[in-house]
C-alpha cells in the first residue's frame, strides 16, 4: 500500500472519529467550568461565611443571655462543742444545694465601636464577593486560554498533516523519476528522511493537542479523558480601545476595588479603637432560684428566688498609653491602605498598557504573517511545479516547504497570542464576558 493511500485512510478515519466526538464551543466550556470548578465553589462558600458573619449580633449590638444550673451536696461527719452541755456528734450529715437562673447583659453604648464593627463586617462581606468575582474572572480567562490552546494545537496538527502530504508527493515524484531513469536513489532516500521527519512532527503535534485537551477538561472539572473537538478558528476582537479599557479597569478591576475596601476597613478600625475613649454603658438583669439543706447549720433548710437588675458604666482612665499607641498604629494603617491603593492602580495601569501594546503588536503580526502564508504557499506551488519538471534540486523544494510550514505555524501562533492579549485586557478591566 502506498504511503499516500495510507495517509488518505488515516485522514478518513480521523474524520469519522471526529463525528463521534463532542463538539465543544467556548460558551459551553465556560458554562461547565462555572458550574464545576472547585475554586469557584470554594469562593462561593467563603461568600456564605462572610454573609453569616455580617450581622448585628456579631458586631456586639445584641444582649447576652446566659442560663445556669447547679446541683450538688456533701456528706460530712461533724462534732460540735457548745459552751455548755455535751458535744453534739453527727455522722454522715448530708447537705444539698440546688440553684438555677438566667443572667442578661446588654451593652447599649461602647463609644460607637459596635457600629464601626458592623460596618467593617459589611465591608468584609463585599470583599468576599469581590474575591469570588476575581476567582470567576480568573477561571474564565484560564478556560478561554486553554480552549484556544486546543484550537491552536488542532490547527498545528492540520498544518503538520499538510506538510506530510507534500512530503508524500515529493517521495512519489522521486520514485517515479528513478523508475524513468531521470532521478537518483539519493533523492528517494532524502525524500523518505524528510517524510519521516514530518511524520515525527505530526505525531508530536497530536500529542501536544491531547495534552491541551486534558488541561481544558481539568479546568472544566470533568473526566480528563473525555474526547472532544473544538472550533477550527481563532476570532480576535479587533476593536478594543485602551481608553475604554482603562476606564473600566478603574471601576471594575477586583484588585482596585479590594484596595478601596481595605482603605474603608482601615478607617473603620480607627473608629472602633477610638470608641474606647468613651464610657461603656451596660444593662444587666437576672433571675435566680436557690434551695439548700444543711443538718449541721443554723438553718437546716434555705430557699430563695428573685430578680436582680442594674446599670454598669465604665471608662478607661489610663491603660499605660496603649490607647494612644493603638490609635497611632491605626492611622498608619490608613496611610498604608492609601499607598496600597495608589500602587494597585499603578500596577493595574501598567499591566493594562503592556497587554494593550502586546495586543496591537500581535494584530499587526497577524496581518504580516497572513501575507507571509500566502507568499510561502505560492512559492511552494511554483517550486513544486518546477520540481515535477526536474528544473530544481530537492533541497530547494524542501526549503520552500519549510518556509511554508514556518509561515503557517507563525500565523497560528500570532492569532493565539493576540487572543491571549485580548483576554488579558478584558480580565484586567473586569469586562470579560462570562457567557462569551
Amino acid at each position: 500500500m502506498s504511503k499516500k493511500l495510507r495517509i488518505f485512510i488515516l485522514l478518513i478515519s480521523l474524520s469519522l472519529s471526529g463525528f463521534a466526538q463532542e463538539k465543544l464551543s467556548l460558551q459551553q466550556a465556560i458554562t461547565i467550568a462555572l458550574q464545576n470548578n472547585y475554586d469557584i465553589k470554594i469562593s462561593k462558600n467563603q461568600i456564605d461565611i462572610a454573609k453569616n458573619n455580617a450581622n448585628i449580633g456579631n458586631a456586639g449590638m445584641l444582649p447576652n443571655l446566659t442560663g445556669s444550673y447547679t446541683n450538688g451536696g456533701s456528706i460530712q461527719n461533724t462534732r460540735q462543742t457548745p459552751a455548755t452541755g455535751p458535744d453534739r456528734v453527727i455522722t454522715g450529715a448530708k447537705s444539698t444545694n440546688n440553684s438555677y437562673g438566667a443572667d442578661l447583659n446588654w451593652t447599649i453604648f461602647d463609644g460607637f465601636s459596635m457600629f464601626a464593627n458592623y460596618d467593617r463586617l459589611k465591608e468584609l462581606q463585599k470583599q468576599g464577593e469581590l474575591n469570588a468575582r476575581l476567582t470567576i474572572l480568573t477561571t474564565v480567562a484560564d478556560v478561554i486560554t486553554a480552549y484556544y490552546d486546543v484550537v491552536r494545537q488542532q490547527q498545528l496538527v492540520i498544518a503538520a498533516d499538510s506538510a506530510m502530504d507534500v512530503s508524500v508527493l515529493r517521495a512519489n515524484i522521486a520514485k517515479t523519476k528513478l523508475q524513468l531513469g531521470r532521478g537518483s536513489k539519493l533523492d528517494v532516500l532524502s525524500a523518505q528522511v524528510d517524510y519521516n521527519t514530518d511524520t515525527s512532527s505530526y505525531l508530536q503535534a497530536k500529542n501536544t493537542l491531547q495534552v491541551a485537551r486534558v488541561r481544558l477538561n481539568q479546568l472544566m472539572v470533568r473526566d480528563i479523558s473525555t474526547s472532544f473537538s473544538v472550533e477550527n478558528k481563532i476570532e480576535v476582537d479587533k476593536g478594543i480601545s485602551f481608553s475604554k479599557m482603562a476606564e473600566l479597569a478603574g471601576q471594575q478591576n477586583p484588585n482596585v476595588q479590594n484596595a478601596f475596601i481595605n482603605q474603608r476597613i482601615a478607617a473603620l478600625n480607627l473608629k472602633s479603637i477610638r470608641g474606647a475613649r468613651y464610657p461603656s454603658v451596660s444593662l444587666n438583669s437576672g433571675y435566680s432560684r436557690a434551695n439548700s439543706t444543711s443538718p449541721t447549720g443554723f438553718n437546716q433548710k434555705f430557699a430563695a428566688n428573685g430578680f436582680t437588675y442594674g446599670v454598669t458604666a465604665s471608662i478607661n482612665l489610663f491603660n499605660g498609653f496603649l490607647q494612644r499607641q493603638q490609635e497611632r498604629n491605626a492611622k498608619i494603617e490608613i496611610d498604608n491602605s492609601a499607598i496600597t491603593l495608589n500602587k494597585t492602580k499603578l500596577d493595574v495601569n501598567a499591566q493594562l498598557l503592556t497587554a494593550y501594546e502586546n495586543y496591537n503588536t500581535y494584530l499587526d503580526l497577524i496581518k504580516l504573517e497572513q501575507r507571509n502564508v500566502d507568499i510561502a504557499k505560492e512559492n511552494l506551488d511554483i517550486t513544486l511545479a518546477k520540481y515535477r519538471l526536474g528544473s530544481i534540486a530537492p533541497l530547494e523544494l524542501r526549503e520552500a516547504q519549510r518556509n511554508a510550514i514556518d509561515a503557517q505555524n507563525r500565523f497560528i501562533e500570532m492569532q493565539y497570542q493576540a487572543k491571549i492579549a485580548e483576554t488579558t485586557l478584558k480580565t484586567i478591566s473586569g469586562s470579560i464576558d462570562l457567557l462569551n
